[in-house]
């Protein structure tokens, strides 16, 4: 029994690389809700042959169950909230171990070949830390506060199959936000969640985090933003519950000694009292970052700066387009609708059925793997924080729904795409982004422009709604364009004389509430000399 407990462990403790990175796709997520609920169902029957041993485990299960119920009923309405995403990450990685380190202690043959079986699909910890960071993103792209989110209430959201589901936050759950941005140096967000902690913690709910260990982490993470007064005031609050914490004994007497050498310094005789104010996302500077653009970027994606006037509003049309007499648009044209002036972006309505996107997102799923980015240094695609979500290229062989949309979009564009790439499909995860970049290549020496030259246009087709977040921005010129499902948005990268347009500098929004699912074609120089010949000048 001993040796078959070794093997056991050593098995569930298996790292398979298909599960590297789950929280970046939403759909391929989805499937870890089913598992969820075989493993709840595996783990009641456990219970029923266990009962009066397992009355602990017999709670847990309950809980799982009815919700699992709730989201196996509309998995990806579940997901949508990004609360529920994180949660999952953190049940299935943290939770579901701890559980079964208690069945563990007597095995049950039943329970424990169903984990083994699916452990390996399991999220590990960099799903979780990844899921986690993506609600801090969320927090800060859509100036979310700690306690607004902890209780779900997120802008935009609706219901779902009749459902509004209740995606809360515990004590803990903020605690492990809180700790989480504390060991990576993100005194900022450690403050907010260590709060939110606090104050549940204070209002009387349960939790198995003492308040000595919220207090501890936040009075330092306090200090780090430069607010002496409100530390010494929460480390005197930590003794007053621990007396014998020597950590907290130490740091009080530094910072009364940095506080009091800071009054020597200005003059003052008193200090000011520590604010008692809530620390609110306002409170404390939030740190600067590598994006310059980080303001302008995320106001855009809140639906501000938008630099539309109502003069330009007014040079904006809709219009039929056939193609040039194009014989598969001459019964039914391409509708089209203005979104920007200058650089010109238009919009194309009824660019794909439902029953298309439905196909395109089944072909795509099995292939979905984590997107990439050209390291500008090396030239070599590698992940990267600021793109967080999945994506798989189609072929035309790959079924005639792929061939069908590469024509339609030769048709609308009357640009070939016998040099464009593949199509593109992706799905965003838990606050899925990319961050602002160019689609052309400001590299001479890559060597994909001596075949097909740079990237000349972009289509890209939205295949869902999204209920809050996920628009595509401009922060150059200041244009937010709103997924629509079954639209296509479309926009040249270069100028005429084969220049690169900086203005078309673009972003992903992260995704607040929904599931994003889109497909975009990049069409190349090559094979477009006569459909859209070189200008004169460097800016036509």
């Amino acid at each position: 029994m001993a040796a078959f407990l070794v093997f056991l462990l050593s098995t569930l403790s298996f790292s398979s690389p298909t599960r590297a990175e789950i929280f970046t796709s939403i759909g391929q997520m989805t499937n870890l809700i089913f598992t969820e609920r075989e493993l709840v169902q595996s783990l009641k029957e456990y219970i029923q042959a266990e009962e009066q041993k397992l009355e602990t485990v017999r709670s847990w299960a309950n809980k799982l169950d009815k919700l699992t119920r709730t989201s196996t009923s509309d998995p990806e309405g579940f997901l949508a909230h990004p609360v529920n995403a994180y949660k999952l990450m953190k049940r299935l990685n943290t939770e579901w171990s701890e559980l079964e380190s208690l069945v563990l202690q007597d095995p049950s043959d039943g329970f424990i070949s169903n984990m083994s079986v699916h452990r390996q699909y399991f999220p590990d910890e960099e799903d979780e830390k990844g899921a986690a960071k993506a609600l801090l993103r969320l927090q800060d792209t859509y100036k979310l506060d700690a306690e607004s989110f902890s209780k779900g209430k997120l802008p935009g959201q609706r219901q779902h199959s009749g459902v509004r589901y209740n995606a809360l936050l515990t004590v803990d759950d903020c605690f492990d936000m809180g700790k989480m941005a504390y060991n990576d140096n993100d005194y900022y967000h450690s403050v907010l969640w260590m709060q939110q902690s606090l104050r549940q913690m204070d209002s009387g709910e349960e939790a198995k985090t003492p308040k000595a260990d919220v207090l501890d982490y936040l009075s330092y993470s306090v200090y780090q933003m430069g607010d002496l007064p409100r530390a010494i005031e929460l480390t005197r609050r930590l003794l007053a519950i621990d007396p014998s914490h020597q950590r907290a004994g130490g740091n009080l007497r530094y910072f009364e000694r940095l506080l009091s050498k800071e009054l020597q310094d200005s003059g003052q005789t008193q200090p000011e009292p520590a604010d008692e104010r809530p620390i609110q996302l306002d409170t404390y500077q939030r740190p600067k970052d590598y994006l310059p653009e980080r303001e302008a970027y995320e106001a855009l994606c809140r639906g501000e700066g938008v630099k539309m006037t109502t003069k330009r509003q007014s040079r904006l049309f809709c219009r039929y387009r056939d193609g040039n007499r194009n014989p598969r648009l001459l019964l039914k044209p391409m509708k089209e609708e203005d979104e920007w002036d200058s650089p010109h972006i238009v919009r194309f309505l009824e660019a794909l059925s439902d029953e298309e996107i439905q196909k395109i997102k089944e072909i795509a799923t099995p292939k979905l793997a984590r997107a990439t980015v050209r390291d500008p240094k090396t030239g070599v695609l590698t992940v990267a924080h600021y793109r967080v979500s999945k994506s798989a290229w189609l072929e035309g062989e790959d079924d005639p729904v792929i061939a069908r949309v590469n024509q339609r979009i030769e048709d609308i564009t009357g640009l070939t795409v016998d040099t464009a790439e593949l199509l593109q499909v992706a799905n965003y995860g838990v606050g899925g982004q990319y961050e602002p970049h160019f689609d052309f290549s400001r590299r001479p020496f890559d060597s994909n422009l001596k075949v097909d030259g740079n990237r000349l246009a972009t289509y890209l087709n939205y295949m869902s709604d999204v209920e809050a977040g996920g628009a595509t921005v401009f922060p150059d010129f200041g244009a937010s364009v709103w997924p629509r499902k079954g639209t296509a948005v479309f926009w040249y990268n270069l100028f005429r004389s084969g220049e690169g347009d900086y203005r078309t500098r673009h972003a992903a929004c992260p995704v607040l509430v929904g599931s994003k699912w889109v497909s975009n074609k990049w069409i190349h120089e090559r094979g477009q000399e006569f459909r859209r010949p070189c200008g004169l000048t460097e800016v036509d």
